[in-house]
């Protein structure tokens, strides 16, 4: 039952819009994780310790690229 000031959605009155929020939270809980892994990733690439000295002058990576 919708009520005021609701800041979600109201509930299902058929099994179709069930699943179907069911999959929303689902997929959002994928979107989630995989922004988490890529927030960590790029947290662990800028505070990484570990140079290749090589590497920095660019000329091999540019070649691959």
């Amino acid at each position: 039952m919708s009520t005021w000031m609701l800041m979600g959605l109201q509930d299902s009155s058929s099994p179709l819009m069930e699943q179907l929020i069911f999959f929303h939270d689902h997929a959002l809980m994928i979107l989630v994780m995989i922004t988490m892994l890529v927030g960590y990733l790029m947290f662990m690439l800028f505070f990484n310790k570990f140079i290749n000295r090589y590497l920095l002058h660019g000329q091999t990576i540019e070649i691959i690229w």
